[in-house]
């Protein structure tokens, strides 16, 4: 068959479609003898037969070791430069008990955006004054439990927050570390949707309003402020836009400091991953290299001294390690201009990772329960929503010989998969395992169709 025409110009025939390229799969992602595929010590036939499928599967170590090296990487280069640096795992990316337990003993802080991911902060025994609250349109209810927890900052959206945060805090009698949210107006090269620091969006105010809700910050009591924070967006791969963005935040930064104290400078966090196998992200400590260095030499000439740097990664911890696995149903082949492309259908799709039809998101599939010598196809896996858009990959090759039955694992869906996840046509959502060491136990329980009935008003117990 002559699919090649129809394959996207960045994707290349593999020579080997069961191989596992280490940039994309977990660091314990490997072969056993007989070609199954194998995390964390586990055979994913095991995991499926144990948990079913779908199923979000968690390399354990590679989430723990992933949070370390940021650490190091932004640490080691912010001492070196005369400061420090503090890394919060973006809770948003994904926000389970066990997994809020791995990043702060691994050192990290935890930043959350919304009621619930604070309340999963608190209730894994995360110190409050460890966590930083983000959102661009906290409730009273928020702000307020916020305060009383102690929560060790609040990013305040806008000036309206001011006043908000500044009259529960004095309520609860305490004074609130809070961070300036600003737009730099760097627009990173990424999906439309993943651009945060430009000027028409909803996060933030601009960076020439920034003195002016600083003197109000200022002018409370009740308030204490660390410092501005930029997040520029998401799946950035070089430092070039964070440098940028840096030294807009410098100049005023430094206007600021004639006024008072600003201890810190929060550069958000954004940082790139491969998917696939024509992804490049720069190495973390490439990164923090780059980043701490330009912020150094911008403050080396304005004259001031290197603040505290922060950082907020979350898909650079948590999406490599993750993959997902689901069992092949119907195959299809399907006439098109100029070949035939072969559709995947699994027993999951959209309901499980929303990234493709929402951003157009490329991912890696490769078989899982077995090797094949057979010659690659270019195939398309598709889920079983009622959606034409229901693609969880659009392009990639696996063996020509894939049927139903087989376990198929799709790489890098750690992060944004299940923390997007619905039950659009009533599917029930998948569990989360994490395994480590050859063994594998539950962190998120799936749910089951007597969960969704549960839920539902309309149904008479015991009808």
């Amino acid at each position: 068959m002559a699919t090649d025409v129809i394959a996207p110009a960045w994707l290349r025939v593999p020579n080997d479609a069961n191989a596992l390229d280490a940039r994309v799969w977990p660091a314990s992602a490997h072969r056993d003898d007989a070609g199954e595929l194998v995390v964390g010590g586990v055979a994913a036939t095991d995991l499926a037969a144990r948990y079913g499928t779908p199923l979000y599967v968690l390399d354990e170590a590679d989430v723990r070791a992933r949070a370390a090296a940021a650490l190091e990487a932004f640490g080691s280069e912010a001492r070196a430069a005369g400061s420090d640096a503090h890394v919060y795992y973006a809770g948003k990316a994904f926000l389970s008990a066990e997994v809020a337990r791995w990043v702060v003993e691994a050192g990290l802080r935890i930043d959350v955006a919304s009621g619930g991911e604070l309340a999963v902060a608190l209730a894994a025994g995360v110190p409050a004054a460890a966590i930083g609250f983000h959102g661009n349109n906290k409730s009273d209810a928020e702000i307020a439990r916020a305060v009383s927890a102690g929560v060790g900052s609040i990013v305040l959206d806008g000036r309206a927050e001011v006043d908000r945060v500044a009259d529960a805090a004095e309520r609860a009698g305490v004074v609130q570390a809070v961070r300036l949210r600003v737009n730099s107006g760097v627009h990173a090269h990424t999906h439309e949707f993943l651009a945060t620091a430009h000027d028409d969006q909803k996060f933030g105010v601009p960076l020439a309003d920034a003195p002016g809700v600083v003197a109000a910050i200022r002018g409370r009591d009740s308030l204490r402020l660390l410092g501005l924070h930029c997040h520029i967006g998401s799946q950035i791969f070089d430092a070039g836009g964070f440098a940028e963005s840096a030294e807009r935040l410098l100049a005023v930064h430094a206007e600021l400091l004639a006024g008072g104290d600003v201890p810190e400078l929060n550069l958000g966090g954004g940082f790139g991953i491969a998917y696939t196998s024509a992804d490049d992200p720069t190495p973390v400590d490439e990164l923090a290299r780059g980043i701490v260095a330009a912020v150094a030499e911008r403050c080396a000439a304005l004259g001031i001294p290197v603040p505290v740097l922060a950082f907020e990664p979350g898909r650079s911890i948590v999406g490599p390690p993750g993959i997902s696995l689901y069992e092949v149903g119907t195959i299809k082949d399907v006439p098109v201009s100029g070949g035939i492309r072969r559709y995947v259908a699994v027993d999951g799709g959209m309901s499980d990772n929303a990234r493709p039809a929402l951003y157009g998101a490329d991912y890696t599939v490769r078989l899982a329960s077995r090797a094949s010598d057979a010659a690659p196809v270019l195939v398309r896996l598709a889920g079983k929503h009622c959606e034409s858009g229901d693609i969880l990959v659009d392009a990639d090759y696996l063996p020509g010989d894939v049927r139903p039955g087989d376990l198929v694992a799709v790489a890098a869906t750690g992060a944004y998969c299940w923390a997007l996840s619905s039950n659009y046509n009533l599917l029930a959502r998948p569990a989360v395992v994490a395994v480590t060491d050859g063994e594998a136990r539950v962190i998120v329980r799936g749910e089951t169709e007597a969960d969704l009935l549960a839920r539902d008003a309309g149904i008479m117990e015991g009808r």
